[in-house]
């Protein structure tokens, strides 16, 4: 559709008209991947209002349709910034959507948790495991294993974010294959695991499934510890948090600004009140671990399962795992979905 220079002059003198009456013209940044039910979005959006003056809408994509929509608007972009797991990000440089920014606390984030350019930066990390709603496994144990999953008594209990598409989905497909010996070169373990998984007619989302959780239509979820102690201590569910005995991952979450965004200005203090000791807090107050040396509350730092637990959550080569995504992606969709 064409827009004439009539309309964008109509436009500019409604926008001066509000201007000179007084009536301020809302200051808004679009945020792609910005759910306000994960990671506790919701908060941060009332935290960079109150500080900026800035509204930052709700996005419910996740990773790859964020990534997918940037690619598609590339010659008119929409979104100002864009939050996604770090493989997805790493493709979004490749694919020349997001552009250098360096926050005011960029120097802060570790090496390794950032591009040196500052084409996406590490803003919080997660660690995997199993988000358990206790009530409804109806008296059946709370699964400690990846091997406990595949169990005929968990039929129809599971759910796991579409690993094809979804960043959390994909950790998960990363976590359970190096837990039964795969490696980045070798994805054969999690395939097996995700054919065997079927048989327990597993839920398979695309978008986060937080409240489905929470109702008990989903028991267990293979999310992230700060979405667990989240509805266990803010919404008061029953429900536990599991690191599986076999291990799992940690990961980062990502922000870039997009190229060419429509308001870049609005994005950058957005990103910069993310970083910003404030902005840092509100993530250690939803459970996150803050990339920042921003101190932890000690009442939430109590409600983290034990440091022997964490010690079964380790890192991986993030570049590698970006390489080699597609590869899995394509494999899951032709093998197992």
């Amino acid at each position: 559709m064409k827009i004439g220079l009539k309309t964008i002059a109509a436009s500019a003198v409604f926008a001066w008209g509000l201007a000179a009456s007084g009536l301020a013209v809302a200051q808004t940044a679009i945020c792609y991947n910005c759910p306000p039910e994960w990671a506790d979005w919701a908060s941060q959006f009332k935290a960079i209002k109150a500080k900026t003056g800035i509204t930052v809408p709700p996005d419910n994509k996740n990773s790859g349709q964020a990534l997918a929509q940037l690619v598609a608007e590339k010659a008119a972009p929409v979104a100002d910034v864009t939050y996604m797991g770090v493989t997805f990000a790493i493709q979004a440089q490749k694919d020349g959507v997001v552009t250098p920014y360096k926050p005011v606390a960029f120097n802060d984030i570790p090496e390794g948790l950032k591009d040196p350019q500052g084409n996406w930066f590490t803003i919080h990390t997660g660690t995997l495991g199993f988000m358990v709603n206790v009530d409804a496994l109806k008296g059946k144990p709370v699964p400690k294993s990846w091997a406990d999953l595949l169990k005929p008594e968990y039929k129809g209990l599971i759910g796991y974010l579409d690993p094809a598409s979804a960043f959390v989905g994909y950790v998960g497909a990363v976590a359970v294959n190096q837990a039964r010996g795969g490696t980045m070169d070798n994805f054969a373990p999690g395939i097996d695991y995700f054919k065997a998984l079927q048989k327990n007619e597993p839920i398979v989302p695309k978008q986060t499934s937080y409240a489905r959780v929470l109702s008990g239509e989903i028991a267990i979820l293979l999310d992230y510890d700060f979405n667990a102690y989240r509805a266990k201590h803010k919404d008061k569910a029953n429900v536990q948090f599991v690191i599986p005995s076999e291990g799992t991952v940690i990961v980062p979450y990502v922000m870039s600004l997009v190229a060419n965004s429509p308001q870049a200005a609005n994005g950058k203090k957005v990103l910069d009140f993310v970083l910003s000791d404030e902005g840092q807090t509100v993530w250690a107050n939803a459970y996150l671990r803050p990339v920042r040396a921003v101190p932890m509350p000690a009442d939430v730092q109590a409600r983290f399962l034990p440091a022997a637990d964490y010690a079964r959550a380790k890192t991986v080569d993030y570049a590698r795992m970006a390489a080699v995504q597609k590869a899995f992606s394509d494999r899951y969709l032709q093998e197992v979905k």
